[in-house]
């Protein structure tokens, strides 16, 4: 059958689809192996793609996926010979420690304590009790001879369906009731190793056996099926105890369920080294913690039958399936007894060298070391590695590394963080300084100032304040001599006044009005002078208002003889709404006068002062004047009529 047959008979959740179930176990492949297993793994698919097999994972590993047990090892099946891919393991680093021709079956154990078992698709009928015969076959009946449903599942490796969930016997629905369901009625009888199983996985997972399956065991054990178990399967099974995470308690499980006396007699939960086990159990659960992951059954070996004898011992390990096992049983203290030496050497005293070291040794050495040393210094340093030094990782300044631009999407900043973790567990970088100095060979230049892209701003010509047209206003009405040409020339600029901000008529009407005052007989008999030059153009009021004395000679004339003229300059441009700039400017044909100034009266200049004139309350005092002025004023009225 081709493997588009087999996809389609997969069994999809009811309310979720195949796609869902391929990313759900894609997810699960990533996160829940270790980075070992992960790498296992991939050098298992990676041999049978080259021989173009398909390959699964089944069994107990994709169980325990599901389920989020502890996956313990790993079971590949590829459909066709797997013990052809034997020579291609071993050299992609899988060390060989058992087979098996009946299943055609490959015990590996790869770096990091990986363990997996590579075997071939299988049909297996039982002619006899315990007297399986295997044929080559597809997956799906590969998963139909399994014991129990919730072993009977499998994960696809291969390209186009990774991460592809098969399971034909509904074993997810099992799991989720944590029950053990035998996939064929008539399991215990054709594999009677079977009941033992069943016990050993109530015990590992605390599950129990479906009612009908229960039955079954119940009748196998009344009715002696074990007997019928062949040596390959009672060694196979004995040596899965020292498998287990807790094997005391299988052990005892399986000792009160009376299988013991099947499996090895003579080995006993009494012969057990309980205090020891405990302990070593701890030690595993911390070199986990720090990401090592040991295989503990051979450390567990020697403190599970303590109290057996040599010779039982030697029985013991000679009936194991796995020759390989009884070999890393007997290799282990001499392996940790090397590694001790090493550890202890001079190159390695300092953290760092040490926690290398540690990371990078055989996981089973670190374990059997750390858990039977007896030497202090080798005790305390890891008592260091377990609590002492993984704190360096929480003191990394991560802040300042901000600051000087060290920053995760640099290259090789995982690699600078592992040297600023190792530095501050060898104690260099115990202050600020001494952390930015080891930082700034790291620090990438900062990066130029940004461009700023505004336009710059247009200079305008400056408009003329209107607070210079009001004191040039303020200062005629209030009758101070202003240099009219002054300010002229000062208001002679382009700029046109708003119409909306104009003075209302009825105050450009009034002002000439105001300005009576300033045709007094005092003024008008202003001494003449000699012309002085009007001042700069753009010279401020203030300084127009000081030279008071010019401006009387100027104004005295129109008063004097053409009085009336003068006054019509100014109502005219107040009748015609113009501004006060305006009004201000037509005030300066006034100066056309200055040939006239000569015909006035000298001696008057000599009576006013040219303080006296610039204050504003001195002209009105002087009575006499202002009868002078008379006649002027009616010539005025008259020509107004």
């Amino acid at each position: 059958m081709r493997l588009g047959d087999i996809l389609g008979t997969v069994r999809a959740h009811p309310r979720r689809g195949t796609r869902d179930h391929m990313a759900d176990y894609i997810y699960l492949l990533q996160t829940r192996l270790t980075p070992a297993q992960q790498k296992a793994l991939a050098t298992a698919r990676d041999v049978a793609r080259s021989r173009n097999l398909t390959v699964f994972l089944v069994g107990g590993a994709v169980r325990d996926l599901t389920s989020g047990a502890p996956i313990r090892d790993l079971d590949v099946v590829v459909q066709g010979n797997a013990l052809k891919l034997r020579k291609e393991l071993e050299h992609a680093g899988g060390l060989m420690v058992g087979e098996s021709d009946t299943f055609q079956s490959l015990y590996f154990h790869f770096p990091g304590g990986v363990r997996m078992e590579v075997g071939s698709a299988l049909s297996v009928t039982f002619p006899k009790p315990g007297k399986p015969v295997a044929k080559p076959a597809t997956i799906l009946d590969d998963l139909h001879r399994r014991d129990f449903t919730a072993n009977a599942m499998a994960v696809s490796l291969n390209e186009g369906s990774y991460g592809l969930l098969m399971d034909p016997l509904n074993g997810v629905a099992d799991i989720e009731n944590r029950e053990l369901r035998l996939v064929s009625n008539y399991g215990f009888i054709e594999d009677p190793s079977r009941m033992i199983r069943a016990a050993r996985f109530g015990a590992r997972l605390g599950w129990h056996m479906e009612e009908r399956t229960h039955a079954r065991y119940e009748t196998g054990k009344a009715e002696d099926y074990i007997a019928a178990m062949n040596p390959a399967q009672r060694g196979y099974e004995t040596e899965e105890i020292f498998r287990e995470e807790d094997p005391l308690r299988v052990l005892r499980r399986l000792e009160s369920e009376g299988w013991m006396k099947s499996l090895f007699p003579a080995w006993t939960s009494a012969k057990a080294n309980e205090a020891e086990l405990n302990r070593l159990r701890d030690t595993v659960g911390q070199l986990n913690s720090m990401g090592i992951f040991p295989d503990p059954s051979a450390a567990y070996f020697p403190l599970l039958t303590g109290k057996l004898s040599p010779k039982e011992v030697s029985a013991l390990k000679a009936s194991f399936a796995r020759p390989g096992f009884a070999k890393q049983i007997e290799s282990l203290e001499a392996e940790a007894k090397a590694f001790g030496v090493q550890f202890g050497a001079k190159e390695n005293a300092a953290p760092s060298a040490a926690w290398t070291l540690l990371k990078s040794a055989v996981p089973e050495s670190v374990l059997w070391l750390a858990h039977s040393t007896k030497s202090a210094p080798v005790q305390a340093r890891f008592k260091a590695f377990f609590g002492e030094w993984p704190t360096a990782r929480q003191k990394i300044p991560y802040t300042l590394m901000q600051e000087m631009r060290i920053t995760p999407d640099l290259p090789g900043y995982a690699d600078l963080v592992e040297k600023i973790f190792f530095a501050i567990m060898d104690g260099k970088l115990d202050t600020p300084e001494a952390a930015k100095a080891f930082l700034e060979p790291y620090s990438p230049p900062a990066p130029p100032p940004p461009v700023n892209m505004r336009r710059r701003a247009v200079k305008r010509e400056a408009k003329p304040t209107k607070s210079r047209s009001k004191k040039v206003l303020a200062a005629v009405v209030e009758g101070e001599d202003v240099d009219l040409a002054a300010v002229a020339e000062v208001e002679a600029a382009p700029v046109k006044a708003p119409a909306a901000k104009a003075p209302k008529p009825e105050k450009v009407a009034k002002a000439p009005a105001a300005k009576a005052p300033a045709v007094k007989a005092p003024v008008a008999k202003a001494p003449a002078a000699k012309p002085v030059k009007a001042p700069a153009a753009k010279a401020p009021a203030k300084a127009i208002a000081k030279k008071a004395a010019p401006a009387k000679k100027v104004a005295a004339k129109p008063v004097a003889k053409k009085a009336a003229p003068v006054k019509k300059a100014v109502a005219k441009p107040a009748a015609k709404k113009a501004p006060a700039k305006v009004a201000a400017k037509k005030a300066a044909p006034a100066k056309k006068a200055a040939p006239a100034k000569k015909a006035v009266a000298k001696p008057v200049a000599k009576k006013a002062p040219a303080k006296a004139v610039a204050k504003k309350a001195a002209p009105a005092k002087k009575a006499a004047p202002a009868k002078k002025a008379a006649p002027a004023k009616k010539v005025v009225a008259k020509k107004k009529r």
